[in-house]
């Protein structure tokens, strides 16, 4: 795994609308809910899959609203992983219609 280029973060954000820049380190994206137990639910099932790619993000909830920040410690910056993994949370978003 190694650090990706200015040029390649943006690329990949280009698949992935909902997440943002948050600084030159990390990716940031807030997922809304009708309900705090769906959010609650959503953490759960997000936690299983960062356990499963040993990748694991800054997840901060509040009320109807969580909020998964991103980065690769080991790379200093941003990583494919990160991007794996924020597609698969997207997937699972999309799959729920939460």
């Amino acid at each position: 795994m190694t650090q990706l280029s200015e040029e390649e973060v943006t690329q990949q954000l280009t698949s992935l609308p909902e997440w943002k820049r948050k600084d030159s380190k990390w990716i940031e994206r807030r997922f809304r809910f009708k309900e705090y137990l769906d959010g609650i639910d959503f953490v759960n099932k997000i936690a299983a899959i960062a356990e499963k790619e040993n990748h694991h993000p800054f997840i901060n909830i509040q009320y109807k609203m969580v909020i998964v920040s991103l980065t690769s410690w080991s790379e200093n910056g941003l990583s494919e992983l990160d991007f794996k993994l924020a597609r698969q949370m997207e997937d699972l978003f999309d799959s729920e219609s939460l």
